[in-house]
């Protein structure tokens, strides 16, 4: 792969090269770090001692990544055989400070070499005044006292080296948490528009649906009464165009969400659909003009209600009439609306045939169902008392959750 030349060599080997690299530069400070510590204590630095201890400690410093608890003891048994031996008077810890730190930083909590790096630690002090003073005939104090500079500066190292795992973990769990936090947005966002997307599919059936049955409707009239009445066929296709208009804005509205935002209208050039319920009035007006009687029962104020729960209900109500226009073969249709500060009720009833025993829900009344259950409410549609069908919403206001 090192060899090759392909685009991908070039990431690829510094990917491989640079742990080598660091190694190397590790060895190469700790085998200069033992020779110059060593000087600045005062020790001779000694080719039979100093120089191949030096030496063994940077070299095994290249294996730390495979196996550095070994290469820790290692290093330890490296400076007691130079010490005992008495061919060099360097440390007994610090010629070694490079690997305690590598092993006590050690950030995997699977692998508890903390512990190791701490253990070692203390064998190799203990072992250290043990020998000065036992071996060497110096006092205990001063063997104490000797050993204890590296006692502390071992403490100190451990501490910087835990500083630095804790550092490191820390990096990596806020790494992983904003990766989390990031991945939870795009699902949010895309939960986001596949509710935007179900919302536009219920706005272009409603749309479409209640269009094509008005527009269908008065072409009939205009059919009947083009020989009979001219003004009559006149009326009904003045109303077929003022559906067709009014369907073909809010069509474009629609379409327009869906383009990207480059390609969207400018502010304010498409009217957004019906988003209250000003427009029943119109809605009842269209429904007569198709030939039904429409009675509306209004108890509180449209004009209190919220956009959503508006829309919702307006909506209900057109794909109401329309399926009674469509399909009941109805005379007459009530529409009910009971506004109170918690909820809006709708209740759309006709003298139709009703649905027949292996009826099927089709889209208009799943989408009114999903529609008002978006908003918190409840939904039923079915054969009404005495003959013909029914349709219940309530849409709590308070249960609209944008």
């Amino acid at each position: 792969m090192v060899a090759g030349g392909g685009p991908g060599t070039g990431a690829g080997s510094a990917v491989v090269r640079r742990p080598v690299w660091r190694d190397l530069a590790l060895a190469g400070l700790t085998t200069f770090g033992v020779l110059v510590g060593t000087a600045v204590a005062g020790a001779p630095i000694t080719y039979e001692g100093t120089v191949p201890m030096a030496t063994t400690l940077g070299l095994l410093l290249l294996a730390h990544r495979r196996w550095p608890v070994a290469v820790l003891l290692t290093s330890l048994a490296a400076i007691i055989a130079m010490r005992t031996a008495e061919l060099t008077d360097a440390g007994w810890v610090w010629p070694a400070a490079v690997i305690f730190f590598v092993v006590a930083a050690d950030d995997t909590s699977a692998r508890p070499r903390l512990r190791w790096a701490i253990g070692a630690g203390l064998f190799q002090l203990l072992f250290a005044v043990n020998w000065q003073w036992s071996v060497d005939g110096q006092a205990a104090q001063r063997a104490i006292g000797e050993v204890g500079g590296e006692a502390v500066s071992l403490a100190l190292l451990i501490a910087v080296a835990v500083a630095y795992r804790n550092w490191s973990r820390w990096r990596t769990e806020l790494a992983a948490g904003l990766a989390h936090a990031e991945q939870e947005r795009k699902l949010e966002a895309d939960r986001r528009s596949a509710e935007e997307r179900l919302q536009i599919a219920r706005e272009l059936h409603d749309v479409v649906a209640h269009t094509l049955t008005v527009v269908g409707v008065q072409l009939r009239v205009v059919d009947e009464a083009l020989d009979d009445s001219t003004a009559e066929a006149r009326a009904a296709l003045r109303t077929a165009q003022e559906v067709r208009a009014k369907a073909v804005a809010d069509l474009r509205s629609l379409i327009d969400v869906l383009r990207s935002p480059d390609e969207r209208s400018e502010a304010g050039a498409v009217p957004a659909p019906q988003t209250d319920l000003a427009g029943l009035a119109d809605l009842v007006v269209r429904s007569r003009n198709s030939g039904l009687e429409v009675v509306v029962e209004t108890s509180g104020d449209p004009a209190v209600v919220s956009a959503p729960v508006a829309l919702a209900s307006y909506r209900v109500i057109q794909e109401s009439l329309t399926n009674t226009v469509k399909h009941a073969e109805a005379r007459r249709a009530t529409v009910r609306l009971d506004i109170t500060a918690d909820s809006v009720g709708v209740v759309v009833t006709d003298d139709g045939v009703g649905p027949g025993p292996d009826a099927v829900p089709g889209h208009g009344i799943n989408g009114m169902r999903e529609r008002v259950a978006a908003l918190g409410g409840t939904f039923r549609a079915g054969a009404a008392e005495g003959g013909g069908y029914a349709v219940h919403a309530t849409i709590p206001v308070a249960g609209f959750r944008p």
